[in-house]
Formats: C-alpha cells, sequence, structure tokens
C-alpha cells in the first residue's frame, strides 16, 4: 500500500504546496483524503479501474475546492464523494453552477454519500467522529490491507482524536499552527500537540501534514516543525508535496 500527498498546506495554495490532498492506493481501492486543489495530480497515480472513493473531512474551501477540477478525469469506474451526513448540503450547493460545472454533466458517474459519526459500513466499514474544530470536521480510521490508518484534521487535540488514532499504524494529522502560538477557538494543532498525542495513542507512524500557508511560507519551517516532533515521538514526517509512504 502506498500514500501520496498530492497537497499538504492549509487554507491557501503557495510555493510550499497545494491544499490538501491524500491518495492512498491499496489492493482494492484508490481512496481520496479531501479535495484541496492537489487533487489535479490524480491521474498521474489513479492508473488501475479499482473502485474510487473520496472522503470529505469538512467543508471549508481548502479541503473543497478541488472538486472544481473533478470534469479532468475520466474514471470509467465512478467516483464516489462521503461527506458528513450534516455538510451533505453545502456540499451539494458547491458542486453544481454558478460554482462548478455541474457533477451531472460529467463524462463519468459521480454519487455523494451521507457519513455518520461513529461506525460506518459502506463503501467498506470504517469509523468517523466530530473532532475540534470552528465547523465541524469528522476524522476518519479505516482498516485497510490488514493495517490502521487514522485520518485528523482540522482539529485541536481532543479526547475523539485520540480514540481515533489508538494503536495505528499510521496517523495522518494536521499541523497548522507553530510552536508556542497561543490557545485559539479555532481548532487547530502544533506538531509538539500532535507528537505527544501519537506517543500517548501508541501509534507506529505519525506523517504532519495541513500546514498553514501563511505560518509555514517556508519548507524549511516544516523541517524545524518535524524536528520538534521528532524529540517526543520519533517516527515522525512533515509531509511536502509528493512525499510517498509506503505500509507493508
Amino acid at each position: 500500500m502506498k500514500i501520496y500527498f498530492l497537497g499538504t498546506n492549509g487554507w491557501y495554495d503557495s510555493e510550499t504546496g497545494y491544499t490538501l490532498c491524500t491518495l492512498i492506493d491499496c489492493k482494492d481501492y484508490y481512496i481520496i483524503l479531501d479535495a484541496g486543489n492537489g487533487i489535479y495530480k490524480l491521474d498521474e497515480y489513479i492508473k488501475e479501474d479499482k473502485p474510487i472513493y473520496l472522503f470529505i473531512s469538512h467543508v471549508h474551501i481548502d479541503h473543497i475546492s478541488g472538486l472544481h477540477v473533478l470534469d479532468k478525469f475520466n474514471f470509467k469506474q465512478g467516483l464516489d464523494i462521503y461527506v458528513p451526513a450534516e455538510k451533505r448540503k453545502a456540499l451539494e450547493v458547491f458542486k453544481n453552477s454558478p460554482y462548478t460545472k455541474s457533477f451531472k454533466k460529467f463524462n463519468y458517474r459521480v454519487d455523494i454519500h451521507d457519513v455518520i459519526e461513529g461506525e460506518n459500513k459502506m463503501p467498506f466499514e470504517f469509523l468517523s467522529k466530530k473532532l475540534l474544530h470552528t465547523d465541524e470536521s469528522f476524522g476518519y480510521r479505516f482498516l485497510l490491507d490488514a493495517k490502521t490508518i487514522t485520518y485528523s484534521t482540522d482539529t485541536s487535540i481532543c479526547e475523539n482524536d485520540l480514540e481515533l488514532s489508538k494503536n495505528a499504524d499510521l496517523l495522518i494529522h494536521e499541523c497548522t499552527y507553530k510552536p508556542g502560538l497561543p490557545p485559539s477557538n479555532w481548532g487547530h494543532s502544533t506538531p509538539n500537540q500532535v507528537a505527544k498525542m501519537a506517543k500517548d495513542a501508541n501509534v507506529k507512524k505519525l506523517v504532519l501534514t495541513h500546514f498553514a500557508a501563511d505560518l509555514y511560507p517556508e519548507l524549511k519551517l516544516r523541517d524545524e516543525a518535524e524536528k520538534i516532533a521528532k524529540d517526543i515521538f520519533k517516527n515522525t514526517v512533515a509531509a511536502k508535496d509528493g512525499l510517498t509512504i509506503e505500509l507493508s
């Protein structure tokens, strides 16, 4: 199984990268995590006819702006999008004119499905929990190819975040804020906070992503964040666009 980090910025695109999008290529599926502008690279990686599932954490623009470029692709197998049920209405508005080309006019099938908090049964079993963000965001926990992968963004560290992360083989977690920033009610995390939680949750590997474009204007600042996190949890990587992680 390979995980490709196509976009690793939070808020907006910059010289450091595109907004958030991650692709998991496992045995039976392609799984896309959020639809920031990095999603435009999908056709460089999706070469098989395996089912494609896109999971949306929430509907802030930096997580759904890439839906505008879906018409670029020709996925013969179609695309299934999973979104928190309470955000379905907002997504339905965004996927139509005047914001973008209606999904109904694509040359391939696109269907939208509701995600509920807790255990979900389709398209396969996975766990979803509400996270701590100014607008409700969902975190996800998947069991794929006998590996547990947790995806958490945007959020402050919270009990649901910890529960989703426990004993995960891979934790993909936001790192919007720099160390030392005062607490905020917006709902984001710092590298030291995430690393401590990863250690407490007994995860095997941590990848930091969703670096705020304004707070991390240079990639070397991500390297510094990685070092700070590694001092707490050694097996940490700060993601950059183009990073590939292999789980075996």
